[in-house]
């Protein structure tokens, strides 16, 4: 399957480091025209010389996706300068951990006001831009938090529910002017904001033995997903939420496959 997203004008957001980058980068490789958004510069620094060595049209901006002036001049500028966006790739997001009757209010305000402000902020500024062109494709980051939470993890778990159901309003809204969107799930994978890599081996094998792929995903994968969801082999797709996470949900106590596999988990 040939995907070709080459010469597309594609807007992510969060693309410093962790899955974001890895996402950037795949659109590259696709010969994609990407415009890498990130809260300051200093997590950019890495792209402008991988775009100019792919030798690929581009920009990099800083944008704090909680202020609706800044996105707005982003998003503004992007299309004057590309003269359309073709993709918006919602990935920023931040943690916002603790229990319910512990975690302070700026701790959820500061999860809401990202994960889901930020993915309605983009939203709302490049939706009329893709209504003109009759054409678009938005991908949020939603969390395997949003279909099982974890104790201690109500705000972001709580944030990234709203998302998957933003998305599927937004699916709605937006169809008559062929614009699919989408939402995606990754599950367990080590970046910079989780501990996963850096858990006890002890730790590590009993998250690893709720997955029936059972090894950490990677970046990368996810980021295999978004380039379909972008592409137009995804054009009857659309109001869904598509979980990468190694089959965490596939079955009940997927290590006893493993341990009638005479496999060691």
């Amino acid at each position: 399957m040939l995907l070709d997203l080459s010469d597309r004008v594609v807007v992510i957001t969060g693309a410093g480091r962790g899955i974001g980058r890895a996402i950037a980068e795949s659109f590259l490789h696709e010969r994609a025209r990407v415009i890498a958004i990130d809260v300051s510069t200093e997590a950019l620094a890495w792209f402008d010389a991988a775009r100019e060595g792919a030798g690929l049209e581009g920009a990099a901006y800083a944008c704090d996706v909680r202020d609706t002036a800044s996105v707005g001049d982003v998003v503004g500028h992007v299309a004057e300068r590309f003269g359309r966006i073709d993709v918006l790739i919602n990935n920023a997001g931040v943690m916002g951990e603790g229990l319910v009757c512990d975690i302070d209010d700026e701790t959820w305000d500061r999860c809401f006001d990202v994960n889901v402000g930020g993915v309605f902020r983009m939203c709302r500024a490049v939706a009329p831009i893709m209504k003109d062109q009759h054409a678009g494709r938005i991908i949020n980051a939603a969390s395997f938090a949003a279909i099982v939470p974890s104790i201690g993890s109500a705000a972001y778990a709580a944030s990234k529910a709203a998302v998957v159901q933003l998305t599927r309003t937004l699916a709605g809204e937006l169809g008559p002017w062929n614009i699919t969107v989408n939402a995606y799930a990754p599950g367990m994978i080590p970046s910079g904001i989780n501990t996963f890599a850096q858990m006890s081996s002890e730790d590590q094998g009993r998250l690893l033995d709720t997955l029936t792929l059972r090894r950490w995903g990677e970046a990368g994968e996810v980021a295999d997903l978004i380039c379909f969801l972008a592409s137009d082999a995804s054009r009857y797709i659309t109001g869904t939420l598509v979980d990468v996470s190694g089959g965490k949900l596939a079955t009940q106590l997927p290590q006893r496959g493993y341990e009638i596999a005479g496999l060691e988990s």
